[in-house]
């Protein structure tokens, strides 16, 4: 049934529901809410302590006092107090919204549920919406789902949308599961609603295994039978050793690791075998993929083929590119290299489309330029492609269509910490090797997690390691000040920062909004040493590489996940020289001390990202992934292990006996793999 069959959505909504992928109701019923909403019953304003920071708290309260307004910057803020039947008091905020004050009037008795903060010592409640009593005691202890919209579509309509699609579609024949695969899952159909329409918790959770499960299973068909596919394929691209790659080895300044070395003899067996290469390469930040990485390539090149390196971010690509053609000037290699990028003016592409079409590019850097349209390749033999995770596997078999008339080696790397039995279930398709030691004479980083109180002592750190020499980041979760967000931004803290260490050092600052050629001039500004310290947001968390940046400083550390925070931390301790991660914030909640507190100890990201999976857990419903993992809405496969290593075997189970889905018990399920397929056509194809 199409989204203009249910009643009350004409043209002007359907445009908005298509911009939200929502075409019909079998797409509506399957754009799962991204959180819920929960009504509890109101704490009195004694109740809330440290624990409640950060999370939405609801109070009911009278209005004590007329309602003020002042200005923040470029924003009017509104602040009332208001008092329980305890008579304790707390601050009401309202951001940009100054009509607040003639709403809430001294004596009116509201619930107000909001944002909880604290700033020096004292609690408010951010941006709390108004209810009034009577109101609130309809929703108590309801679940109300919470979508991602768009802008002009509101909660209500896609609320009332997906009630007119249950009621239309009949569910009971949507079912592809045989009853003894679905174990005590709940049938497609019950989840579909229950994950909607909810009336508990437990229904929630049940419903969620299931879709979980699903995604996690036909995912697994997917890989499992395009590994399948791929393992009878033969190329042309025949890489054999050649000498003079251990003559370029051995040029090196520094000798490979042990780890490095065994990833090396894997690949290079893989590249003279006459079986495409399909491998996973994983390290950790720092570990030196990239020199095995340009050993692949110049490989490559040597055996009469071209290679293709793709980077997530221009800034990355700038870097690589730079990196190898030092290891070819070292050498003296007759070998050209091109860098192509989507901010370059259409002459220059053009121009680098020719040699690549004529074969006179042997090693072409760049990003998702790689594979769009326009450019062709004349014998594309090798794919290297980093940071795996930001690209989808459609985007990985773009860039190997490339290769027109055979398959090429393909290597991937990733510095995303994942244990390496969930690598393998995730990159089931590939073979996998690991770099798990770091290049002799690295020091482990220093870590410090502190608050606002030893931010002078922060400074003075900094002025002496500039002094000493040395450059730092210091990070910022926004580019510039946010209605409603309190927290450091790019623009306010370099100014900021201007003030406190002085004007004798040079400071920069660096976002993803500055144009391309601004953000390559300021990050060779401070490569070169021309600025001592860099505020940045996290623009620079992948691949970028100045080893005399021996100081990190990130504020509002709360804010990011574990491993972004290592990946941060990642920039610097790439010297000989000792360096060090400060992490600053006053957020007092548990959670965050504990989070914090496993940055503090370890620098291990495979031990970082183990601790994460025993913090989070598998049942943490509050907070829907909407992620775009390979194919996965829902599922986490962190924390959902078990279910995902269940789905595993269950999928196996069913090719081993019915490798082409044939059979007739089967036939909706090849039917639904099928639709999963082309749900994700960007990540999984047959």
């Amino acid at each position: 049934m199409l989204i203009t069959d249910i009643k009350g959505i004409g043209e002007k909504k359907k445009e908005l529901f298509n911009r939200l992928g929502i075409y019909d109701t079998g797409n509506l019923l399957r754009f799962y809410p991204r959180t819920y909403e929960v009504y509890e019953k109101p704490l009195f304003i004694a109740d809330l302590n440290d624990s409640h920071i950060g999370k939405t708290v609801s109070i009911e309260a009278v209005v004590s006092g007329k309602p003020g307004l002042y200005r923040a910057g470029r924003f009017a803020v509104v602040t009332v107090i208001v008092r329980d039947a305890g008579g304790n008091g707390i601050k009401c905020k309202w951001y940009n919204m100054p009509y607040i004050g003639t709403k809430v009037k001294t004596g009116m008795r509201f619930v107000f549920r909001g944002l909880l903060s604290c700033k020096k010592g004292e609690y408010a409640i951010e941006q709390p919406k108004i209810i009034k009593p009577s109101d609130y005691d309809v929703l108590e202890e309801k679940l109300q789902p919470v979508y991602s919209l768009t802008k002009g579509l509101s909660q209500n309509a896609v609320r009332d949308a997906v009630k007119a699609a249950f009621a239309a579609e009949d569910l009971t024949g949507i079912e592809y599961l045989p009853e003894d695969l679905r174990l005590a899952l709940p049938e497609l159909g019950t989840a579909l609603k229950d994950i909607h329409m909810p009336e508990s918790r437990d229904e929630v959770l049940h419903a969620m295994e299931r879709l979980k499960f699903d995604e996690f299973f036909l995912f697994s068909l997917s890989v499992l039978t395009r590994k399948k596919q791929t393992e009878d394929l033969k190329t042309r691209y025949v890489i054999t050793a050649d000498e003079r790659i251990e003559g370029v080895r051995r040029q090196l300044p520094y000798a490979l690791t042990n780890a490095q070395q065994r990833a090396w003899e894997q690949i290079s067996a893989d590249l003279a075998s006459v079986s495409p290469m399909n491998r996973l390469l994983q390290g950790d930040v720092g570990s030196g993929k990239t020199i095995v990485a340009i050993l692949a390539l110049i490989s490559t090149v040597f055996a009469g083929y071209q290679a293709a390196l793709m980077a997530p971010t221009e800034v990355l690509a700038v870097q690589e590119y730079k990196e190898i053609l030092k290891v070819i000037k070292d050498n003296d290699l007759n070998i050209t290299t091109e860098l192509l990028m989507g901010s370059l003016p259409l002459k220059e592409r053009k121009e680098i489309y020719a040699r690549m079409g004529s074969g006179e590019a042997d090693i072409i850097v760049g990003t998702h330029a790689l594979f769009q349209k326009a450019p062709e390749y004349k014998n594309l033999g090798l794919i290297i492609i980093d940071e795996q995770h930001r690209f989808g596997v459609g985007q990985r078999r773009a860039l190997e269509d490339k290769s027109a008339d055979d398959v090429p080696n393909v290597l991937v790397m990733s510095a995303t910490p994942i244990p390496r039995t969930l690598a393998w279930i995730l990159y089931g398709d590939l073979d996998i090797s690991v770099i798990d030691e770091l290049p002799a004479g690295r020091k482990p980083i220093k870590n410090a997690v502190v608050d606002e109180s030893y931010r002078p002592n922060s400074y003075a750190f900094i002025k002496k390691k500039v002094a000493e020499g040395r450059q730092v980041y210091v990070i910022c979760p926004m580019i510039e000040e946010s209605e409603g967000f309190d927290g450091a931004n790019v623009t306010d803290h370099a100014k900021l920062l201007r003030e406190e260490l002085g004007k004798d050092i040079r400071i920069g600052i660096m976002h993803g909004q500055l144009p391309a050629e601004e953000k390559q001039d300021v990050m060779d500004a401070f490569a070169a040493g021309n600025l001592d310290v860099l505020v940045s947001t996290t623009v620079i968390e992948v691949g970028v590489n100045v080893p005399n940046a021996t100081v990190m400083m990130i504020e509002n550390a709360e804010r990011f996940g574990l491993s972004q925070l290592h990946q941060l931390r990642g920039r610097v301790g790439r010297g000989s020289e000792e360096s060090f991660c400060i992490f600053v914030s006053d957020n007092q909640s548990e959670d965050t001390k504990k989070r914090l507190e496993i940055m503090e100890c370890t620098n291990d990201g495979f031990v970082i990202a183990e601790k994460d999976l025993e913090l989070r857990g598998p049942g943490d419903f509050f907070g829907l992934r909407q992620s775009g993992d390979p194919g996965f809405v829902l599922g986490d496969p962190a924390a959902d292990r078990e279910l995902l290593v269940r789905a595993v075997e269950m999928a196996e189970e069913v090719l081993e006996s019915d490798p082409e889905l044939n059979k007739a018990e089967n036939k909706k399920l090849r039917e639904e793999l099928l639709r999963f397929r082309d749900s994700i056509n960007d990540r999984v194809s047959l």
